[in-house]
């Protein structure tokens, strides 16, 4: 033993065997980091793609770990040469290294025996929505919905998300189970005006638009109710009447195909553009103010503004 060694051993009660492995643990380690830059470096070479060179820093980072637990592994534990015990060990280090991957996977099997969706099928998951157009073993593509865009129309970006999603954030599917959604489309109008024939007017307007759809959409309630606890009184268009801060609040409210929300609240809108443009009492409310003043008031600012008119004495001499 050299003196540095004998010194471990007196102060810190390190056997020899212990101080071997803790040397070869140390050499395993830097071994594996320089090997990693080293290996990182010649793909970022050869790869300048950002997207590309994450997964090879998260391959390579991936199995350096499952290396460096296996070998380790070996020099601390006894037994570890036995055939059984390695591919236990290993095992276990690939669980712990390529735990994402390996939850991706998971939920890849789990969205092929549940169908919590579908191909075509459009979703949102945490704070992304839009059609699923691939599902793959690792991870399922958006074509991305909302974002910048209004009314749940596409914005033009793919989106992957991780398979193992799904285990951690809730999901929420358009298409599954009842196949409608419920839109609204608030309309105020002013307090003077006349709330009651404007309400009709949406009525009408909201029947042309949606009352089609009540037949289907009993059908497919009743479909529904058969696997989830879904039941609706009123699948017919209505208006519902509100006070608010600027005027009276009459909403709209009907059952629409997810991707037809935009295009029915267009046509709407244009119609009750039309409607209200035909008559004289309805009026769009939006945000004025008004200034009032009692007669005594005026009389009072009149008198500052003659006397601040009339031009001053001048004293004689």
């Amino acid at each position: 033993m050299t003196p540095f060694s004998d010194w471990l051993h007196e102060r810190l009660g390190l056997t020899a065997v212990t101080q071997a492995r803790l040397l070869s643990t140390v050499l395993v380690l830097l071994g594996l980091w320089l090997l990693r830059r080293l290996v990182l470096a010649l793909a970022y070479r050869r790869v300048t793609d950002p997207w590309s060179r994450y997964r090879w820093r998260k391959t390579i980072t991936y199995l350096a770990i499952a290396a460096g637990i296996l070998i380790v592994g070996r020099l601390w534990f006894e037994g570890i040469q036995a055939l059984a015990t390695f591919f236990g060990l290993l095992t276990a280090g690939l669980a712990i290294a390529l735990r994402d991957p390996i939850m991706d996977l998971a939920a890849w099997l789990f969205i092929m025996s549940r169908r919590p969706f579908e191909v075509g099928d459009r979703i949102q998951i945490g704070a992304h929505a839009g059609d699923v157009i691939d599902i793959r073993l690792f991870h399922f593509t958006l074509n991305e919905i909302g974002g910048w865009v209004q009314a749940d129309q596409a914005s033009g970006r793919i989106i992957h998300v991780p398979n193992g999603r799904i285990f951690s954030e809730p999901v929420a599917n358009y298409d599954k189970g009842f196949k409608y959604i419920w839109n609204e489309v608030p309309v105020v109008v002013t307090f003077d005006s006349n709330w009651k024939k404007a309400k009709e007017i949406l009525i009408r307007i909201a029947m042309r638009h949606a009352e089609h759809l009540t037949a289907q959409a009993e059908r497919e309630l009743l479909e529904a109710s058969r696997r989830f606890l879904i039941s609706y009184k009123k699948l017919t268009p209505i208006v519902y009447t509100k006070v608010g801060p600027t005027g009276i609040q009459l909403t709209i409210r009907y059952l629409i195909e997810p991707r037809k929300r935009r295009g029915t609240e267009h046509a709407i809108w244009e119609e009750v553009l039309t409607e209200f443009a035909k008559t004289t009492d309805l009026q769009l409310a939006y945000m004025t103010t008004r200034e009032e003043k009692t007669a005594a008031l005026r009389a009072a600012a009149a008198a500052a503004l003659a006397a601040e008119a009339e031009p001053p004495e001048i004293p004689r001499a």
